[in-house]
């Protein structure tokens, strides 16, 4: 995190006069303000297999990434044609979940889909 520090000088006027005893001239009052940084944010991939059907993949986009019908074919075309295929852009916590989600929803319609993240 960046730390903002706000220093104000309060200084006491005693008109050019010497220090007397017991008088405060100097008093410094500081504020820290925490800036916080935009958190880091990760793409989750679909990696292309020879097994997984394309439905399937269609439907794991709209199940779990809310993409219309329309854009989920899209990405599986990329997936199938380039090998990998970008289905949104999260925070790491988000992406790591929905990583998690699609590799269990896979395995358990025993599927080969691979599903990972890396940073953006």
């Amino acid at each position: 995190m960046q730390l903002i520090d706000i220093k104000r000088l309060v200084l006491s006027s005693n008109d050019g006069e010497k220090d007397r005893p017991g008088q405060t001239n100097v008093g410094v009052l500081t504020n820290t303000r925490v800036k916080p940084k935009k958190p880091a944010m990760y793409r989750v991939l679909l990696l292309n297999d020879d097994f997984t059907p394309m439905e399937f993949v269609v439907y794991i986009l709209e199940k779990f990434f809310g993409k219309n019908t329309q854009d989920a074919a899209e990405i599986m075309l990329q997936v199938h044609h380039g090998g990998v295929g970008i289905c949104g852009v999260y925070t790491c916590e988000i992406a790591e979940t929905k990583v998690h989600l699609v590799m269990d929803h896979a395995y358990k319609n025993g599927h080969p889909l691979q599903c990972t993240m890396e940073k953006e």
